[in-house]
């Protein structure tokens, strides 16, 4: 007897949904009311906080300096994760199970303790600027700690495990067959990747990407710790309206802002993809 998958996951769809639509509907609540203060709204309904954000350069930029550091954390992470993906589902034998488990053991990590990990290895007495000044590449120790790369460095490290298994997946799915056939009619390996294996493997690298990209942008551990405060994307400024100046009206109106922007990001994609499957196809 088949199993009905579709029956089976429909109660942690349905929950995940309801938990989720829940705490927007609150986020959403809380952002058409003014911030009075202890906790309190104006009872009035009104577009106050929308209007303070817009007209406010900084959390305008804030929201740009968040869609730019997680779109150079997508990019940055697909073009380590895939070939690194790509060698383990080719390789032969009880390797590529010893691989793929370091990946998933990694993956286990908590992300603050991933970052404190990354914040020791770039410290001034770690390994990578110990390498770089015995080389004579560098005079003075480098830092990640407050800079922009170093928290496009943190989003990398926290969203590779996942990437390199999600594309894992992806790319078994590409029997080898066709490789062999490819190299049997004279392509070279690079020809092979990027005329078949890629192409094959570009709507689930898209989808990746996008997920990456929505983790990065939700993205408040690394960005807090190694960004040290300097490099305030829109999950910081949240945290810091809310928490530091308890303006719980204009928190929520940020959260709202945060959700409706990666929603557009990610149709207006999923709508370019389309259109251009579409333009393959025909």
């Amino acid at each position: 007897m088949k199993a009905r998958w579709d029956i089976v996951l429909l109660p942690p769809l349905a929950l995940s949904v309801l938990l989720l639509l829940a705490s927007q509907i609150i986020f959403l609540k809380g952002s058409l009311h003014r911030d009075l203060g202890m906790g309190q709204f104006d009872p009035a309904v009104g577009l106050h906080n929308f209007i303070e954000i817009f007209t406010d350069s900084y959390f305008v930029q804030s929201l740009g300096l968040s869609i730019g550091v997680s779109a150079m954390a997508t990019v940055l992470t697909l073009l380590i994760a895939f070939p690194v993906a790509y060698v383990i589902a080719r390789t032969d034998g009880r390797l590529s199970i010893v691989l793929l488990s370091a990946v998933v053991v990694s993956s286990f990590i908590t992300i603050v303790i991933k970052v404190l990990g990354l914040m020791m290895i770039f410290s001034s007495n770690g390994p990578v600027n110990g390498a770089l000044m015995a080389l004579g590449l560098i005079e003075r120790p480098i830092t990640i700690i407050g800079t922009l790369p170093g928290v496009v460095l943190g989003l990398m490290y926290y969203t590779l495990g996942f990437a390199i298994l999600l594309f894992y997946s992806v790319i078994v799915t590409v029997p080898r067959s066709l490789e062999e056939a490819a190299q049997v009619h004279g392509a070279s390996r690079w020809q092979v990747f990027r005329q078949v294996v890629l192409p094959l493997c570009l709507p689930g690298v898209a989808a990746g990407g996008l997920m990456i990209f929505n983790v990065s942008m939700g993205g408040f551990s690394s960005t807090a710790l190694i960004g040290a405060g300097k490099v305030l994307t829109l999950p910081v400024v949240i945290q810091r309206t809310v928490l530091l100046e308890t303006n719980y009206g204009l928190g929520a109106a940020l959260a709202v802002l945060l959700l409706t922007v990666v929603i557009v990001i990610n149709g207006c994609s999923v709508a370019l993809l389309a259109r251009a499957r579409r333009g393959m196809l025909v």
